[in-house]
């Protein structure tokens, strides 16, 4: 009996050293590894920007086959104060995240000082520039290309009716290179079908305000005439309000055809998925190497992280062959948006490069004729040469880009 009892028992040691030792090289299914998400708005939205990421999150999430349930943990409504910020990232990591995604721009600060104080714990942090060596990570991506397929989409229909003027609902203007390199792909686009077309912009000056929303949608409408409303801002509203006085529109973040089906055109849409999948995967398998295989990310149409959503039938014949032929170009790395080449596209859908400078709405001179030399504003407002030559383009579009093209103006 004594001998039972003591293989028994050896048997258990055994047993234990091996689920111990298991626990330490981790479980390949990636069963106990938890997501931590923090949203600037509530998980449960049904349009616009925490919607389009929470889906990214979990569509990616299932790919993966986890247990979404189980482990994506989630603080939402957060503001962009770093106190509140601090506070969800605290929950968070007591609730035992691994990887923690925050999705508003003002949670930076408060995501580069967790980095320092949780190393175990991998940040992701979207549409910002801040960063480490080793757990804190930002991403974006090429969503002004997704805006001058859209911009194209509403310079048709902007002719349709007749009506040259096109509003835009900004979060911000030139106050981040975000919505300004967003807001000129947008004219950009519609100027390419339509070269009388004006873009007039009004902004909420923060980046979710939906009583503003809906407001500035409807004074772009009623004060100046335009016929077709884009937004950078995160509900449906101002697409609702288009629908409501009989106008159309863009969208953005997600397909709001739904929320206003007799308007809606199409709307610049992220694949937020396309990341999260690299980022989840990595932060499981080899959370060592996370900054080495994703680091600072930035993909465009060709990773299919940014496209537009389906055409709808509010669409101009036509409409539909020269988005698919410009798209085409910007995949295949033949044309880009923020170069010193446009496009110019007639009405039977011929498509024509037209090299020269690219000006602002002041008449200066932001991108060279020949392609190399790319101009912002300092803070005393002089135009001047950012240094890297042509190699600075990402940096502009991304971070310093301060001027609207020639064709925007802001009310």
């Amino acid at each position: 009996m004594k001998k039972v009892l003591s293989l028994v028992l050896a048997l258990a040691m055994v047993l234990s050293f091996a689920v111990g030792f298991a626990g330490c090289g981790g479980n390949e299914d990636g069963d106990d590894f938890l997501v931590g998400a923090i949203y600037i708005n509530g998980k449960n939205d049904t349009a616009g920007y925490t919607f389009a990421h929470h889906n990214g999150i979990t569509k990616a999430m299932e790919q993966l086959g986890m247990d979404v349930s189980k482990q994506l943990k989630i603080v939402d409504n957060v503001p962009e104060d770093d106190a509140q910020v601090t506070n969800a990232i605290n929950t968070l990591a007591a609730q035992g995240c691994k990887l923690i995604i925050g999705i508003s721009f003002g949670y930076l600060t408060a995501m580069e000082a967790a980095a320092e104080k949780y190393p175990d714990i991998i940040f992701s942090h979207a549409t910002g520039y801040l960063s480490n060596d080793t757990n804190f990570n930002n991403y974006f991506g090429r969503i002004y290309q997704a805006r001058y397929l859209a911009g194209i989409a509403a310079g048709k229909k902007s002719l349709a009716v007749n009506n040259n003027n096109v509003g835009y609902v900004a979060a911000y203007g030139t106050e981040y290179a975000e919505t300004c390199s967003g807001i000129n792909a947008f004219a950009l686009g519609v100027q390419a079908v339509n070269p009388n077309a004006k873009v007039y912009v009004s902004k909420l000056n923060a980046w979710a305000n939906e009583i503003m929303e809906r407001q500035l949608a409807e004074k772009l409408i009623t004060d100046y005439g335009c016929g077709v409303i884009a937004q950078h801002c995160d509900s449906a509203l101002p697409q609702i309000a288009a629908q409501d006085k009989n106008v159309f529109g863009c969208g953005y973040n997600s397909d709001m055809t739904s929320q206003a089906p007799k308007s809606h055109l199409t709307a610049p849409i992220w694949n937020w998925d396309v990341y999260y999948k690299l980022a989840i995967e990595t932060a499981m398998n080899t959370p060592d190497e996370f900054m080495t295989k994703v680091g600072i990310y930035y993909g465009g149409l060709k990773e299919g992280f940014v496209d537009i959503s389906p055409l709808t039938e509010n669409c101009e014949e036509g409409t539909q062959a020269i988005i698919d032929a410009v798209k085409k170009m910007m995949v295949d790395g033949e044309w880009d948006v923020f170069t010193n080449v446009k496009l110019s596209i007639a009405a039977d859908g011929t498509i024509t490069k037209v090299e020269g400078a690219m000006t602002d709405n002041k008449g200066a001179e932001v991108i060279s004729a020949d392609g190399n030399t790319y101009s912002v504003y300092d803070k005393a407002g002089n135009l001047g040469p950012v240094e890297g030559g042509k190699a600075a383009q990402d940096g502009v579009i991304k971070g310093s880009m301060n001027w609207y093209v020639a064709g925007v103006e802001e009310k």
